[in-house]
């Protein structure tokens, strides 16, 4: 089964879903997963604990070997219900705790704690001061401490911490604030919104004195995101600003001309992403949901070639939950062609940070936004290990 939020007004990820079903329609059109064919189950969990609770009981109903490549902010109330049956959590976008303490749970990335921590460091080397614009919820409370791991890595102060509505229509009060608290003297605004993300840097470029949308100025890539000769950079992590709000919001004349961003994966362009856009132009049949740009598609075909690798391995008449929990467990390596480290989940593989102990990807990449593309800001992959074992 694979789940995420759709038609909600807060962040949606239609494309997980879509995802799932492209690379289903995929390896069955080569004779399934070392025969065995795969059929995935997709399921709205609607941005709520109520939502999350009930897919994961239809996971358990329908016999699900595996939940893969999912969304939730709702670990709790997802992740007792796989845990009393048996199921296995792999790769899901990593925002909650849940999805890095269950022993059922095998994230491919290092969650919001990598990001934050990661973006801590990538600003530390650009932004005298920062302003974070946070959800006002659980799970975003613990982004502030998150991102000052990172910046205290390079000693710099801690962010100001802005909490805000999550789903919200329009933010010019935060927006004001957090340009104020970051100071006109090579000062950063961060905004991690999800969906509502873009919402957010609208209401920042229509401050007094910002002078409308931001063009860039071919500078604003070395600079970091100053909106018409703004002092104040913007910033973000992936999944709240990403290639497809890139282009919705105008290309090389979008207002995050120039910001910097935090990702677990490479740039979108990155010639190991090729065999998921093969893919997809010949099985996604022009559904628009299936963004190869979008991290949530993104983490779904990663988590997808985990699920393959495993039941390759296995070479057996007949897949159980059991077993897949069994091999990941025992140490099957995934090789996931460079999108990530090789991935495994031995005990010795475990960050075991505080909070997070089953982060096994401790990678991210710096990537700034230049001329409309998000292009590397350095090459290659950043460990930001240490930074998450020091958030509080």
């Amino acid at each position: 089964m694979t789940w995420a939020p759709d038609q909600t007004r807060a962040t949606n990820m239609p494309g997980m879903p879509a995802m799932a079903q492209t690379f289903a329609r995929w390896v069955n059109a080569q004779g399934g997963i070392d025969g065995h064919e795969l059929r995935v189950l997709t399921c709205n969990e609607q941005n709520s604990a109520a939502g999350a609770a009930a897919c994961a009981r239809r996971a358990v109903r329908e016999n699900a070997v595996a939940v893969v490549g999912s969304y939730s902010q709702n670990g709790r109330a997802f992740m007792a219900p796989l845990e009393a049956a048996g199921i296995p959590y792999i790769g899901g976008y990593g925002l909650t705790e849940d999805e890095f303490t269950s022993p059922l749970s095998y994230p491919v990335n290092g969650g919001q704690a990598s990001l934050l921590a990661g973006h801590g460091m990538q600003l530390a080397e650009a932004c005298r001061r920062v302003s974070l614009v946070r959800p006002d919820t659980l799970a975003g409370d613990k982004l502030p401490s998150l991102l000052n791991s990172g910046l205290r890595k390079a000693s710099h102060r801690s962010a100001v911490d802005i909490p805000a509505v999550e789903d919200a229509a329009e933010y010019s009060r935060q927006a004001a604030r957090a340009r104020e608290r970051a100071g006109a003297e090579d000062g950063c605004v961060t905004a991690v919104l999800g969906e509502r993300t873009q919402t957010f840097f609208d209401s920042f470029r229509r401050l007094p004195g910002n002078g409308g949308s931001g063009s860039g100025d071919g500078r604003n890539g070395a600079n970091g995101g100053r909106e018409n000769g703004d002092p104040v950079r913007i910033s973000s992590v992936l999944g709240s600003v990403g290639q497809p709000v890139i282009d919705r919001t105008g290309g090389a004349h979008s207002p995050f001309e120039g910001a910097y961003v935090t990702g677990w994966y490479p740039e979108a362009t990155h010639k190991s992403w090729e065999p998921m856009r093969k893919v997809i132009r010949e099985h996604a049949f022009a559904d628009n949901r299936v963004d190869p740009a979008d991290a949530g598609v993104q983490t779904t075909w990663i988590a997808y070639t985990v699920l393959k690798t495993v039941i390759e391995s296995l070479d057996s008449d007949r897949i159980s939950s059991v077993q897949i929990t069994h091999a990941l467990d025992r140490g099957a390596r995934i090789d996931t062609g460079g999108l990530t480290p090789p991935l495994r989940w031995k005990y010795e593989d475990l960050l075991a940070a505080p909070g997070f102990p089953r982060i096994v990807n401790q990678a991210v990449t710096f990537q700034v936004v230049r001329d409309g593309r998000l292009v590397a800001q350095k090459p290659g992959f950043v460990d930001v290990g240490t930074a998450v074992l020091t958030a509080p």
